[in-house]
């Protein structure tokens, strides 16, 4: 396969995928807008949007394989690349902050001020008196109803090491790829994605024994709704995580990928690598403590 030269830097012409992507959110976006304003017929057109969207994100993506195994992208478009996943993966990064940051708010600053720490003492004696400043907590007066916390050494600790392991399978994939070791590669990005699998359906049985059972909703205080939201995006995100590593499975398959040529590789492993770092956190400070 001829590489591209050097000194020429490819930009695709003509591509459709920019207005069609745009079209899409636009649509999304705003029928978001008014299906939260009570509209009854912008459900389907929202539905609309994201199903462009997808169709966008399939279509760009093949034309970026077909161009890449063309030999079209030279170093200069690898390191286009590299720094663009590099900033998305600091914007996923600074989007956890967020939610975290409001658990720590909550958990260190807001709870012992409600229950009279520092010059929350009036407060508490106007509002709530006797509230205590306990966490986990529902609330004053128990905003939707009692509730049990998920113990952290369940499905949460049998999650963790799941995704441990799947961070070094993939990390066993990449060695062999390096190597040409194509068989091992696909075996080992298999498990990856089995392993990722295997996280979702674990994190789906917890939420259906929270709402089930333990009662723990995001209606739950403050508890339910940090709990939710940071797990709820973490599940998100490793689902996405488990369809791009289908993706490169599929193109390992059929023989993509090089020693010195697999940044779509290197990107999805990265992605990945991220997602089990916020699991860590998220079993720290939501779970263990």
């Amino acid at each position: 396969m001829a590489q591209h030269a050097e000194d020429t830097y490819y930009v695709p012409h003509g591509s459709k995928w920019p207005i069609v992507g745009s079209l899409g959110m636009i649509t999304m976006l705003a029928s978001a807008a008014v299906w939260m304003n009570g509209s009854s017929t912008a459900q389907w057109t929202f539905w609309l949007g994201l199903a462009i969207i997808l169709f966008m994100m399939f279509g760009w993506f093949g034309t970026v394989i077909r161009e890449s195994e063309a030999g079209k992208y030279n170093s200069q478009v690898d390191g286009s690349f590299r720094l663009g996943m590099t900033w998305f993966i600091f914007s996923e990064v600074m989007f956890f902050a967020v939610f975290f940051g409001t658990l720590f708010y909550v958990r260190a600053l807001v709870v012992p001020w409600l229950g009279g720490e520092g010059s929350g003492a009036a407060t508490n004696e106007t509002l709530w008196q006797g509230y205590m400043p306990v966490w986990p907590t529902n609330g004053p007066a128990n905003v939707g109803g009692e509730f049990q916390t998920i113990p952290a050494f369940g499905i949460p600790f049998l999650n963790t090491l799941i995704l441990l392991t799947s961070g070094l399978t993939i990390t066993l994939a990449h060695h062999a790829l390096k190597k040409e070791h194509r068989t091992q590669l696909v075996l080992w990005l298999a498990a990856t994605v089995a392993l990722g699998l295997t996280f979702v359906g674990f994190q789906a049985y917890e939420y259906y024994e929270a709402y089930s059972v333990l009662g723990l909703t995001l209606g739950s205080g403050i508890y339910g709704a940090t709990f939710f939201m940071l797990t709820g995006f973490h599940g998100m995100h490793v689902t996405l995580g488990a369809i791009m590593l289908i993706v490169i499975l599929i193109r390992s398959m059929k023989g993509h990928f090089k020693p010195k040529h697999h940044f779509a590789f290197e990107a999805v492993a990265w992605y990945w690598h991220f997602v089990d770092v916020v699991w860590l956190g998220l079993f720290i400070f939501v779970y263990a403590l």
